[in-house]
């Protein structure tokens, strides 16, 4: 049988495919009965598995989640790496701490105590962190999503600069966010968004070598106008999606 180009390109992938080694591992985790309905209910537009894919994941890393809020991301990436790899989470854990970790199925999550004192002053637009460490070195990768808009500059360096603290050469940092217009000044309808093109800059002030982009979360009928809460674009807001490497 003669193979054509097509043919080649179908096997190559599909071997690219079965190297990576994740996709099983993340619908088995998206198809798993303790996971809650809602959860569920947002994977068409978060695309869990595309997403991970694209940050380069493997199921034998150290990774970290920043900020993983009430656990929609860490009742996926546990199960992943349960067997080879460690899934630490850091930041405004008191959720995952208290609802997730340590249940079944859940038992090997790491909780990193820091002393970031997370809060956000009454009035202000954005949270504030302390000085904190991670206490651990030579991670595999980092991962945040939808967590950076809610600092200002020197919040986001600051953590910023302990991911690159933490992980190894090559490791590699993944972010998403919900997109602001490039310079757009801060109003209420903002807050919640923040420019792409300044993270990009602030990830090379901190270091990090900028290694690629995906539209996955891209959505043309965002027209950046609005709250993410609002009616008219909760769930479906335009959302920018970038991956980094430490050199």
């Amino acid at each position: 049988m003669k193979l054509t180009l097509s043919m080649v390109l179908l096997v190559l992938a599909a071997v690219a495919q079965a190297d990576n080694g994740i996709d099983a591992k993340v619908e088995a985790a998206l198809a798993a009965d303790s996971r809650p309905a809602e959860d569920r209910a947002r994977d068409r537009n978060r695309l869990p598995l595309e997403t991970l894919n694209f940050f380069g994941l493997k199921d034998d890393m150290r990774v970290i989640e920043l900020f993983p809020g009430g656990g929609w991301y860490t009742r996926v990436l546990a199960p992943v790496l349960a067997d080879n790899g460690t899934l630490y989470v850091a930041l405004g854990t008191g959720r995952v701490s208290e609802n997730i970790a340590g249940t079944p199925g859940f038992e090997k999550i790491q909780v990193l105590e820091t002393s970031e004192n997370l809060h956000r002053p009454e009035g202000s637009r954005h949270y504030v962190l302390d000085d904190f460490e991670f206490g651990v070195a030579d991670v595999d990768m980092v991962v945040t999503f939808r967590n950076l808009h809610n600092f200002d500059v020197d919040d986001r360096a600051r953590v910023n600069r302990q991911v690159f603290a933490a992980l190894k050469s090559g490791g590699l940092y993944g972010v998403v966010d919900h997109t602001a217009r490039h310079m757009e000044p801060a109003n209420p309808e903002n807050r919640r968004r923040v420019d792409p093109v300044i993270i990009i800059k602030e990830m090379l002030d901190a270091g990090f070598e900028f290694v690629d982009y995906s539209d996955l979360h891209y959505r043309a009928d965002d027209e950046l106008e609005y709250e993410v809460g609002r009616r008219s674009v909760s769930g479906n807001t335009d959302r920018f999606t970038l991956l980094f490497r430490k050199p």
